[in-house]
């Protein structure tokens, strides 16, 4: 049976300036050397990954950084610790710093607010890359929590300061505030998250609605691919997180479907392409 589906790919899905700017780094320097280290892996999308790890990036963790000396090492969009600059010098290595501008203006208003005694609470995932380094700007003293009962546990002070991952829900945040304030705390509330992945909250809402099924194309390991798949989910309940083309399923479609194609700010335009044309061939 032919299904002759009619597929279109969200235009404002893909890469945002953080991940291009990365990407087009280590793509410069492979072009010119044979190899390039990367400070864990360059994007969450193991598709990507495997592309640039074909052209000479190598992927390594802070162990293996500990080790290197005398070598090139790229630091991806998510942005890293003081401590591994402290590492670079002593051990001298040149770092590619291709940390993400949204990220590190984050860093530099968490140590200022460390700098000024303020406790801070990040809200973030846990041993997300992006998190650490947030993290290692307050010498570890930050207390990150990903949901608000998390901080039932906690014995936390009147008054704090708030921040969030820059890659997570606005509406959870604010609500996450509100109702901090209305247990009683002082909180000073600083809004961080990337307008690129907010703004598409909006545009993704408009999009899902215009057809019969949604693929949602991300890695597994993406924050923003989690948050806007709920998006998807919430206007379209017929909406399919995948993060190749093997995980595709015929049975969810039907003959003559319109299917929409999305993604994360980590997701691959080439990798929508190949969903597009794998749905076309059914």
């Amino acid at each position: 049976m032919k299904y002759d589906l009619t597929v279109t790919i969200d235009k404002a899905s893909g890469f945002c300036f953080g991940v291009v700017y990365a990407i087009d780094m280590a793509e410069d320097i492979l072009d010119q050397e044979d190899y390039l280290y990367c400070l864990g892996d360059i994007v969450h999308n193991d598709e990507e990954v495997k592309r640039l790890t074909d052209k000479g990036l190598r992927i390594i963790d802070h162990e293996q950084l500990a080790a290197l000396r005398n070598e090139k090492v790229l630091i991806r969009a998510h942005g890293e610790a003081p401590s591994t600059y402290q590492l670079a010098l002593e051990n001298n290595l040149t770092l590619i710093d291709a940390s993400c501008p949204v990220v590190l203006k984050l860093q530099n208003r968490i140590k200022n607010s460390h700098d000024d005694n303020e406790q801070i609470l990040i809200f973030g995932k846990h041993g997300h890359a992006e998190v650490v380094g947030l993290q290692g700007q307050t010498d570890g003293k930050a207390i990150v929590f990903m949901d608000i009962a998390e901080l039932d546990e906690v014995d936390l002070p009147s008054k704090f300061t708030l921040y969030s991952q820059t890659t997570k829900s606005t509406d959870k945040f604010y609500q996450i505030k509100e109702e901090l304030i209305s247990r009683g705390y002082e909180v000073k509330a600083n809004d961080t998250i990337c307008r690129q992945v907010s703004n598409r909250y909006g545009d993704l809402e408009k999009f899902v609605g215009n057809f019969d099924k949604i693929l949602f194309v991300s890695g597994k390991k993406s924050s923003n691919g989690k948050v806007l798949y709920d998006v998807c989910k919430k206007f379209n309940d017929a909406s399919y997180f995948i993060s190749n083309i093997e995980e595709i399923d015929k049975t969810w479609f039907s003959a003559k479907d319109r299917v929409g194609i999305c993604g994360a700010t980590s997701t691959p335009m080439w990798l929508m392409e190949q969903v597009k044309q794998e749905l076309l061939s059914y």
